[in-house]
């Protein structure tokens, strides 16, 4: 009875199974629910904080020191839990939540579509072949070749400012990233491609979109979850880097990349070294969380990757 109870576990269940196990994943999932709730509760909490990211607080500025926060700790006190910012005035805290807000509303957008596509294609090639897949082949190779950085800061740069910036990144993050995976899923759905129970449910008349649906998307669950899981921080530290550049999601918008680059100056000189420690701490938490979990899902598919600790 037990023996055939064990046996009659989908693989992708005793995968789950061992990412529950696993400590680093556990923890990971943890911080990846405490952010993404922080995220989603932004706007509460900066009501709770009693202050917003977009009034400026000239008042708790020194001009002494170039318009630096007055006090300890860049400003750190009852009223303004993470400081101000330089210059500004403008309450850190809030500009750190509805900063994370705006990364991981990015970065997980990007994500889906970008997985979305990639499976489709990567599935639709390798079950129709033919020159359908010859197109696609080109048309990855095409993509991974091509200077996508350049591109993405020319594009930041020449479109007009009056087309949403957020918008604007999540397309071209998912333009350049769905590549990658379409390769990974159409080398293992050509594996099954010609299996018995594929060839079976097209013996009964069914549609190649059904039988890529039903019988092939299933079996691919696996390296799906790995790819789109680990694809996040990635798309996190990419949307950092373009407004760190500059050609991200424009000011006011909160922003963690924009404000860790704000705050290189103010580290260099030392007037306020405090302004990079919570947007830089915030960045790090949601790229590790992130990072943690991605690697848990991936060592409970790959076998050949799990820890045995």
């Amino acid at each position: 009875m037990s023996s055939s109870v064990v046996t009659a576990v989908s693989p992708t269940r005793q995968a789950l199974r061992r990412v529950r196990r696993d400590r680093s994943a556990r923890f990971g999932a943890w911080l990846v629910i405490a952010l993404v709730v922080i995220a989603a509760a932004a706007p509460l909490l900066v009501k709770l904080a009693g202050q917003d990211a977009y009034t400026y607080n000239i008042g708790l500025l020194d001009p002494a020191r170039g318009n630096a926060p007055q006090g300890a700790l860049g400003g750190v006190s009852g009223d303004h839990w993470f400081g101000v910012e330089p210059l500004t005035g403008r309450d850190l805290f809030s500009i750190v939540v509805l900063g994370l807000r705006t990364s991981l509303f990015i970065a997980i957008v990007a994500t889906v579509i970008s997985t979305v596509v990639g499976t489709l294609v990567g599935i639709s090639a390798a079950y129709f072949g033919g020159w359908y897949d010859a197109v696609v082949s080109r048309l990855m190779e095409f993509l991974f070749g091509f200077p996508q950085l350049v591109f993405m800061i020319a594009l930041g740069i020449i479109v007009p400012s009056g087309f949403p910036r957020w918008l604007l990144l999540i397309l071209v993050l998912s333009v350049f990233s769905w590549a990658g995976l379409a390769r990974l899923i159409r080398n293992q759905a050509k594996s099954l491609v010609n299996r018995e129970f594929v060839e079976a449910a097209r013996s009964v008349g069914s549609s190649g979109w059904h039988v890529i649906a039903r019988e092939l998307l299933p079996n691919l669950l696996g390296p799906v979850l790995v790819v789109a899981t680990m694809a996040i921080p990635g798309f996190i530290g990419a949307e950092a880097a373009l407004s760190f550049l500059g050609v991200g999601v424009p000011p006011p918008t909160p922003s963690l990349g924009r404000s860790i680059s704000d705050s290189i100056v103010w580290v260099y000189t030392g007037t306020d070294p405090w302004f990079l420690v919570f947007p830089g701490m915030m960045l790090f938490l949601a790229v590790l969380g992130f990072t943690l979990l991605g690697d848990g899902v991936r060592d409970a598919f790959d076998v050949r990757l799990r820890r045995t600790n």
